[in-house]
C-alpha cells in the first residue's frame, strides 16, 4: 500500500499552524475544483486534497498520522505499525466531512471507514450542553485480566496550542481493570470526557483493551494458548511436565505417543468469567542439536535402529 504524504499533498511544512492548512486547502481546492478546473487530473487531484484536510484540519487525527513518522515513505509497501494509535485520546463523531468512499485505502488502514469511534452527541437546553463521549485504546497485562488490578494509564489529548500548532497533553488515570475482560471491551469512565457547557455534565471516556504482546501466551476469545516444547522422547514415551499459565504453574502428563502439534486442553483456565474460556498446550517436539561425539553416536545408531521409519511417507516418496 502506498504512503500518502498529506503535508506534501498540500503543500505545507510538517509545523504549519491549522490557519496554514485551511488556507492551503482552500487555494487547492479553487485550483482542482472538476467544475473549474481545466487540470486534466483535477479530479483526483481535488479528492486526494480532500482526503489529506481531512486528516490535517483534525487535531486528533493529525496528531495520529504524525505519530507514524516522516519516514514511512521509503519503504516500498505501507503498513501500519502494531498498536500504533494506542495511547492517544479522540472525541466520537467520524467523519467531519465528505464522503468516504471517496477516501484511499492508506487513510481506512488508518482511521476505518468512521474515523475514530461513534461518541454520542451531547443534549442541548438553553446555554447548557453535555460534553462529548472520548475514546481511547490502551494496552494492558494479560495477567490482569485473570486478578483484576488498578493500574496507571497514561493517555495524549490532541489539542492546538495558542499559536495554532498542534500539541498533545498528557495526563494519567488510575484504571480498575475487572477479572476477566477481554480484547475488544470498554471500559467507561464517567464525566472523564470533554467538559460540559454551562451547567451541562460532562462526557465519558471509553478505554477500548487490548492485552500487550505476551512472551509465552497468545490469547484467543478467553481461551489462551502456550507452545511447550518437549523432548523426543517426551513425547515418545510419555512424560509429566512442568507448564506455566497466568494464574499459576501445573503438572501435565503427556501422553505416550504425542506428535508436535497436539493440544491438549486445561478446562476452566482461560480467562475468568462467568463461563471461564480454557487454556490450551500445543506441542512442539524440541530436537537435541548433534553437536558432541556422544551425541552425533547416539543419533546414528538411532537411525540405523529406526531405518523403517519413514517421515515423509505421507507424501508418497
Amino acid at each position: 500500500m502506498e504512503f500518502k504524504d498529506y503535508y506534501k499533498i498540500m503543500g505545507v511544512a510538517r509545523d504549519a499552524t491549522q490557519d496554514d492548512i485551511k488556507r492551503a486547502y482552500r487555494k487547492l481546492a479553487r485550483k482542482y475544483h472538476p467544475d473549474v478546473s481545466k487540470e486534466k487530473d483535477a479530479e483526483a487531484r481535488f479528492k486526494e486534497v480532500g482526503e489529506a484536510y481531512e486528516v490535517l484540519k483534525d487535531e486528533e487525527k493529525r496528531a495520529a498520522y504524525d505519530q507514524l513518522g516522516p519516514n514511512w515513505q521509503q519503504g516500498q509497501d505501507f503498513r501500519p505499525p502494531p498498536d500504533w494509535n494506542t495511547g492517544f485520546e479522540f472525541k466520537g463523531g467520524g467523519f467531519t466531512g465528505g464522503d468516504s468512499a471517496e477516501f484511499s485505502d492508506f487513510f481506512e488502514s488508518l482511521f476505518g471507514r468512521s474515523g475514530f469511534g461513534g461518541g454520542r452527541a451531547g443534549g442541548r437546553g438553553g446555554f447548557h450542553a453535555q460534553g462529548q463521549d472520548r475514546h481511547a485504546r490502551v494496552l494492558i497485562d494479560l495477567e490482569d485480566a485473570y486478578t483484576g488490578a488498578t493500574r496507571a494509564i497514561s493517555l495524549r489529548v490532541p489539542e492546538v496550542d495558542p499559536q495554532g500548532h498542534v500539541v498533545t497533553r498528557e495526563r494519567t488515570l488510575n484504571v480498575t481493570i475487572p477479572k476477566g475482560i477481554r480484547a475488544g471491551q470498554h471500559l467507561r469512565l464517567a464525566g472523564q470526557g470533554t467538559p460540559g457547557m454551562g451547567q451541562g455534565p460532562a462526557g465519558d471516556l471509553f478505554l477500548e483493551v487490548e492485552f500487550r504482546p505476551h512472551k509465552l501466551y497468545r490469547v484467543e476469545e478467553r481461551d489462551v494458548y502456550l507452545d511447550v516444547p518437549v523432548a523426543p522422547w517426551e513425547a515418545a514415551l510419555g512424560a509429566a511436565v512442568k507448564v506455566p499459565t497466568p494464574s499459576g504453574t501445573v503438572e501435565m502428563k503427556i501422553p505416550a505417543g504425542s506428535t508436535a502439534g497436539r493440544k491438549m486442553r486445561l478446562k476452566g483456565r482461560g480467562l475468568p468469567g462467568a463461563t471461564p474460556g480454557d487454556f490450551y498446550v500445543v506441542l512442539q517436539i524440541a530436537v537435541p542439536p548433534a553437536d558432541t561425539a556422544a551425541a552425533k553416536a547416539l543419533y546414528a545408531k538411532m537411525a540405523e535402529d529406526m531405518k523403517s521409519f519413514n517421515p515423509r511417507d505421507k507424501l508418497g516418496v
